[in-house]
């Protein structure tokens, strides 16, 4: 990018959500080693930071700060070193260490667990899950948040929630069923294009053979959902873990007791909730009417 025949070079206020969590000891010695890495190749070649910015289109400032392991370094900033540097692929190869340390610890945890498991219910009572979410419904969902975050954080968490949804990539492709409550749906969560982008998306994810999508409907009879969320993962070596709002005080349970109450509950929220295929044709109304 240039202004009157000057090239613009890249600042931190044009890449907000990059810095590194200080409490996350693996993501900070990733960045760390990275910068460490990035310094030294370009100390061997003889180019100082400032030529060196200008080379890849980043600012001094910024070069010294991802040198230092301060921020999180860009894929294409990763790629474009590599090229000026000669590196012979070494570089753009710590993308894939690099890549993770860009989502907060907890959400890198739980894409892990789902990139394992082989089966996935959900069951979500408040809002739809964030693996069926459009980028612009999540954004603004987490706008909605108090305290507000910051727009760095903002974007963090959108581009995590996101990254979690290449589990529809996987081959073979796992087990996955969604129930939603109907109330979700009506939700006025972005504006009307947001609305749709988003019935759009739930049409196409449960239109996938290895998907179930059901709505349950608001004129339901109570049922096991209704204290709150229930997830659960199954895994190929024949373990699973759960997690419920209304069971066990939230917390994560692998014990086979525990996962069969949850099992009962999540079963029995399936059977009362729409079929797939009537589910389909309620948000096939519902994009219609938006």
């Amino acid at each position: 990018m240039s202004v009157d025949g000057e090239v613009r070079l890249r600042t931190e206020a044009d890449e907000p959500g990059w810095e590194v969590d200080p409490d996350d000891e693996w993501g900070v010695a990733v960045v760390a080693t990275v910068g460490r890495q990035l310094k030294l190749r370009r100390e061997a070649v003889g180019m100082r930071a400032g030529e060196f910015g200008t080379a890849v289109g980043y600012g001094e400032d910024l070069v010294y700060k991802i040198e230092a392991g301060k921020r999180i370094p860009r894929q294409e900033y990763l790629y474009k070193a590599d090229e000026v540097l000669d590196a012979g692929g070494l570089i753009a190869a710590t993308w894939e260490d690099v890549k993770k340390v860009r989502y907060p610890k907890k959400v890198r945890a739980l894409a892990k667990m789902e990139a394992k498991a082989v089966e996935i219910g959900v069951y979500e009572s408040s809002n739809i899950h964030g693996l069926l979410q459009t980028p612009e419904h999540a954004r603004a969902l987490l706008e909605s948040w108090k305290p507000a975050y910051s727009p760095e954080d903002l974007e963090r968490l959108v581009a995590a929630r996101v990254a979690r949804q290449s589990i529809y990539e996987r081959t073979p492709a796992p087990a996955l069923g969604f129930v939603l409550e109907e109330a979700t749906l009506y939700r006025r969560v972005g504006g009307t294009m947001v609305r749709r982008q988003q019935f759009e998306r739930l049409l196409e994810v449960g239109r996938l053979p290895n998907v179930t999508l059901q709505v349950m409907p608001m004129d339901s009879a109570p049922h096991p959902g209704m204290s709150g969320r229930i997830e659960l993962l199954k895994f190929e070596d024949g373990t699973a873990v759960g997690r419920s709002d209304g069971a066990f005080n939230g917390r994560p349970v692998s014990d086979l007791r525990e996962l069969r109450i949850l099992e009962l509950r999540y079963g029995t929220i399936r059977a009362q909730a729409l079929p797939p295929r009537e589910s389909l044709v309620l948000i096939e109304r519902l994009l219609g009417e938006t």
